[in-house]
């Protein structure tokens, strides 16, 4: 299949239909495996929870060599082996009776994801639409948001009423029915790899790892993934510490999400409209803004509101922002290579971050300290960008 002036809505599609299916029954269903697997397995939630950061660890140590085998032209060969080694993955959980084979369980679902969730996905449709790619991204970071909304409460009901074994068997015959076929089918005629000896003015991917536009990138990945990591866990409490009424604590989460959806459907409808490059520079700056109002509001409903909207907007278009960056700004060729060597920063941001702010939380003044540091690490992620735009190694 040749890169076209659009891309094909079908295979878009049935793509962002596999990365439903793979965030919802793997990403969201940990959470709900929790309880039962400690249960059965006699583990703490410290014991239980160190397997989803085995899974974070592994799927960032992954990330670059699934993107080096997808530049090579191997991506029908990534993703269907990914899809099969999650349907592999969820079907050992269903027999594990230690700590150790939990562990290891969730260690392999990890490298699965690695080759299956949305940083192979986006360098496989920006590889085969360099032209379009951006909007066929929206298009899979919308549908792929409705994963936790679709899969929640089907893992929830496969588990009340079939216990979690065979919840988990259902699911990794859903992979093996579902998204391996997709991914085998769809996946067809992957478009050549970059020459071996690259043309005049090219660059090797060493190269570029170490130009500045791609580090600017990373701090900008690297730095807003810290922020929307630490964020989601201490949330309530931090809502509740600030003497907001318990009705606002629920609601302002539980509104982001929409909120989410709707910054992609705006980018879907209306990008068009308006400078692509000007949208990049002020996207990121919507998440400094929305911390500078959880610490200047304190306890306020209208602080709240406005941080529901400008957090949850602003987190549905970074999404789209960050898996774009080095496409726009450093390179095309090898965007699942560079994009796959932030995988391991960006899981050591993801797996860190939230502990760091617990860590600055103090009884005198809370969350308060934790939130200015990270309201500076979002200004200097946003910045970041701004200077890779002027640094790019692309044409504009």
């Amino acid at each position: 299949m040749t890169a076209t002036a659009g891309h094909d809505r079908r295979l878009v599609l049935w793509l962002s239909l596999a990365q439903l299916i793979t965030w919802g029954s793997v990403f969201y269903t940990f959470a709900l495996l929790l309880a039962p697997v400690e249960r059965e397995l006699g583990l703490t939630r410290a014991q239980s929870s160190l397997a989803f950061s085995l899974a974070l660890l592994a799927e960032g140590v992954f990330a670059y060599p699934v993107g080096r085998w997808i530049d090579r032209g191997h991506e029908r060969a990534v993703m269907t082996g990914g899809s099969l080694l999650v349907a592999a993955g969820l079907a050992a959980h269903a027999f594990i009776q230690s700590a150790a084979a939990f562990y290891a369980v969730w260690f392999v679902l990890g490298a699965a994801l690695a080759g299956t969730l949305y940083t192979p996905v986006f360098a496989v449709v920006t590889r085969r639409y360099p032209n379009d790619f951006r909007r066929a991204i929206i298009t899979m970071t919308f549908l792929g948001g409705l994963a936790s909304s679709v899969f929640i409460p089907v893992s929830a009901w496969l588990i009340a009423h079939l216990g979690w074994r065979n919840a988990l068997l259902v699911l990794a015959a859903i992979h093996l029915l579902v998204c391996v076929p997709l991914h085998a089918v769809w996946l067809r005629g992957a478009p050549a790899p970059a020459p071996a000896v690259a043309r005049p003015g090219a660059h090797s991917p060493r190269t570029l790892l170490r130009s500045a536009p791609f580090l600017l990138i990373s701090v900008f990945v690297v730095g807003m993934m810290a922020i929307t990591a630490a964020i989601p866990p201490h949330l309530i409490s931090l809502l509740r510490e600030s003497g907001l009424p318990e009705a606002w604590v629920i609601a302002i989460p539980a509104s982001i999400g929409v909120m989410q959806v709707l910054g992609r459907l705006v980018l879907y409808f209306f990008e068009h409209r308006f400078d692509l490059h000007l949208a990049n520079r002020l996207i990121p700056f919507l998440i400094p803004l929305a911390l500078a109002a959880l610490v200047a509001g304190a306890a306020s409903p209208a602080a709240g509101l406005l941080f529901v909207l400008l957090y949850g907007i602003g987190n549905g278009m970074l999404t789209i922002v960050k898996g774009t960056a080095v496409a726009q700004y450093v390179n095309r060729e090898h965007v699942a290579s560079l994009n796959g060597a932030l995988g391991l920063p960006q899981a050591i941001s993801r797996a860190v971050a939230p502990l760091l702010l617990g860590v600055m939380w103090s009884r005198e003044v809370g969350y308060r300290w934790g939130l200015v540091v990270l309201l500076g690490v979002g200004i200097v992620a946003a910045l970041a960008l701004v200077f890779a735009q002027r640094r790019s190694l692309l044409p504009r």
